[in-house]
């Protein structure tokens, strides 16, 4: 101690202020935090877009960001429905312009009435809008075939992200084998593991079935559950549907048996829909939580609590800069539902804009709207290309050995499995590096294609994987996938 107060003041003797914050110092649960889509391959991207700007050589011409599902950066356009009203909100003067529809206009004076000042700068209400709230409510009826939603009982967000952190703060409590339990899928989003070590709440991996199109297991959900039990308190089970990084769509059976596990566990179902509009394979169908759950009568629609999210960033608007998004909340408990309010509170609101832009996804122009005609041809083309790439990301694949790519029935994204030689897992534990780590770091270095690594979603021990986004325009798509296979041909002879 003695020690350590002597070199405090020497330090002070020389004028150098020990810094208040260090890695010593700052707050541990932050350090924990990890985020693979964003993480050291994706600056190493960078770094090479750099070189490359600088007039390096290297064996590539471009860098391709697949790491991330950002579809206009991926060349995707904008709807133009929805950039027509949001300019004329930001830019009322251009009300008067012959250059927009009559129902652009009119949306646009409908929400600018509703904002305070009757303009997009101004803060709204904590909650969002409640024009807005209100025009959510009825497109989830319309979505549940008619189940009624409560506008009160939505909150608008930051994106989906924003709120699936406010709802988990709201549930993380207990100290030791006290601690909150969150049942997660692996593989998942890094959202939901960087979160739960900032919050200091404890992961609870349950592993979705990759030989079954990576379905949800029950059986596996009780393996989970009951085995975190020994050190913690689960209270939660977060489902991704349709899946990220895995593409599945749940059947309404296993949705059915997942609230029944739910209910009769004492769990709060948390589901993330933001890839709702993102179905490709034949045979599947969306079908949301709130829709099953009401539609299973008592004791489960009345009892079993719900938080369900979506967002302007994925689907065919791609919209992911304006951060607009949703949950809306089943069964909560009022007093808790009044603390949620709070803690949105003190982020004043969601931005304004990604509001207007969740309007008029939440409600597009109707049939008799003079923009019906462009907005449907529009979106039915993005979808039809996701899915067409879909198809073509697991057909090419599939036709290379060591490459086992399950159907993508949805979202937008491939998590290939890749056979690694023995060398090369051994080259990569000497690296200090997970063994897909060591293959997308060497195919990005290679082609220029960054995708991210399977370990920074989790998978089964012993099992490699990339995640992939299906985004870059078709020409681009199959140019990259091509790159891919036979970059993984040569790898394997390499390390053979």
């Amino acid at each position: 101690m003695a020690l350590r107060a002597g070199a405090q003041s020497q330090t002070a003797r020389n004028g150098i202020k020990e810094k208040v914050l260090t890695l010593d110092t700052m707050n541990p649960c932050v350090q924990r935090v990890e985020y693979a889509v964003r993480g050291p391959i994706v600056l190493r991207a960078l770094e090479l877009e750099q070189e490359l700007r600088q007039g390096v050589k290297k064996p590539f011409t471009e860098v391709i960001r697949a790491n991330i599902g950002d579809a206009q950066a991926m060349g995707q356009k904008p709807i133009t429905f929805l950039r027509q009203v949001l300019a004329l909100c930001i830019y009322p003067d251009l009300l008067s312009s012959l250059d927009f529809p009559e129902d652009a206009k009119r949306r646009a004076q409908r929400i600018l009435q509703a904002c305070g000042g009757h303009s997009l700068g101004a803060y709204s209400i904590s909650s969002g809008i409640q024009l807005i709230r209100e025009d959510v409510a009825q497109y989830i009826e319309r979505r549940d075939g008619g189940i009624p939603a409560d506008p009160n009982n939505i909150f608008l967000s930051t994106g989906a992200s924003s709120a699936i952190v406010t709802v988990l703060k709201l549930l993380v409590a207990g100290e030791g084998r006290t601690r909150t339990g969150v049942l997660i899928p692996i593989p998942q989003y890094p959202l939901y593991s960087a979160t739960l070590a900032e919050l200091n709440a404890v992961q609870v991996d349950y592993y979705l079935d990759e030989e079954n199109v990576w379905a949800l297991n029950v059986a596996e959900l009780q393996r989970a559950l009951h085995q975190a039990r020994d050190h913690c308190r689960p209270r939660v089970l977060c489902v991704i549907n349709p899946g990220n990084p895995t593409g599945q769509v749940q059947t309404r059976e296993c949705i059915e048996a997942v609230i029944r596990f739910a209910f009769e566990e004492r769990l709060f179902l948390m589901a993330d829909e933001v890839y709702q509009d993102n179905v490709y394979a034949q045979g599947s169908r969306f079908h949301s939580f709130k829709k099953v759950l009401t539609e299973m009568g008592p004791p489960y629609a009345e009892q079993q609590e719900l938080a369900s999210f979506h967002s302007v960033s994925k689907g065919y608007m791609g919209e992911c800069g304006f951060r607009g998004g949703y949950v809306e909340v089943v069964n909560m408990d009022p007093e808790v539902q009044r603390q949620m309010l709070k803690l949105m509170s003190v982020r004043l609101c969601p931005p304004v804009p990604g509001q207007a832009l969740l309007d008029m996804v939440v409600s597009p122009p109707a049939p008799s709207d003079p923009s019906f005609v462009q907005f449907q041809a529009e979106r039915q083309e993005v979808l039809a290309e996701l899915a067409a790439k879909a198809k073509l990301t697991e057909q090419v694949f599939n036709e290379v050995p060591g490459i086992h790519c399950n159907p993508v029935q949805g979202a937008m994204y491939s998590f290939p499995r890749v056979q690694l030689p023995p060398r090369a897992v051994h080259r990569a534990q000497e690296l200090g590096l997970a063994p897909d780590m060591f293959f997308c770091m060497c195919l990005l270095e290679e082609t220029g294609i960054c995708v991210v690594p399977g370990s920074g979603f989790g998978q089964q021990e012993g099992t490699y994987h990339f995640r992939m986004t299906i985004l870059p325009p078709m020409e681009k798509l199959r140019v990259l996938l091509e790159k891919l296979s036979h970059f993984h041909a040569k790898f394997t002879r390499e390390y053979s």
